[in-house]
């Protein structure tokens, strides 16, 4: 092996000029050709693989915005189906009578089923008001808790505050 790199340095220093152009070149540089076809080589077979994979990369590179555009559509036209069924099959008459937006109900499910931001997913995005809505429950525990709730609610007693949560995990409330 060391006799063939050996070689190898040793073709640098042989220089040979192109009959054609009469360009200067070393021989380790050459490209030699030959009229027969060549035996494929596993590296060959990766080189072709390699270079299928990268175009496809490149395809993908140059179309990613328009895929993820169509999937966020594509998701939003699903969630809006699935909301609808849910709200339909799930929900009383009573409260699908009330006709709320399916992408405006929030899951809290305990104490409260769910929050409801009424005109939060219209196109002016004004919320007009905070419902609680949840079914009757025969749980006198949770009863009392939604009771509470709405006690607090009817007497003001109630705050906002806000809490920020960075990447690196602090806590900061305003």
């Amino acid at each position: 092996m060391i006799e063939f790199l050996e070689d190898f340095r040793e073709f640098r220093k042989i220089l040979c000029v192109c009959p054609c152009c009469g360009e200067m070149t070393r021989v380790s540089d050459l490209k030699l050709y030959t009229k027969k076809p060549l035996v494929k080589t596993w590296l060959d077979e990766f080189e072709e693989e390699d270079q299928k994979l990268t175009k496809k990369v490149e395809n993908f590179d140059e179309k990613e915005g328009e895929i993820r555009q169509h999937s966020i559509e594509l998701g939003r036209t699903a969630s809006k189906k699935i909301l609808n069924q849910f709200m339909k099959r799930h929900m009383t008459p009573a409260f699908f009578k009330l006709k709320i937006n399916p992408f405006d109900v929030k899951p809290i499910l305990n104490p409260v089923d769910f929050l409801v931001f009424n005109g939060m997913s219209d196109e002016e995005g004004i919320i007009e008001k905070v419902m609680f809505l949840s079914k009757e429950s025969m749980n006198e525990q949770l009863n009392c808790l939604r009771n509470q709730i709405k006690l607090a609610v009817e007497n003001k007693k109630y705050d906002w505050k806000i809490t920020r949560i960075s990447q690196n995990g602090n806590i900061e409330y305003e």
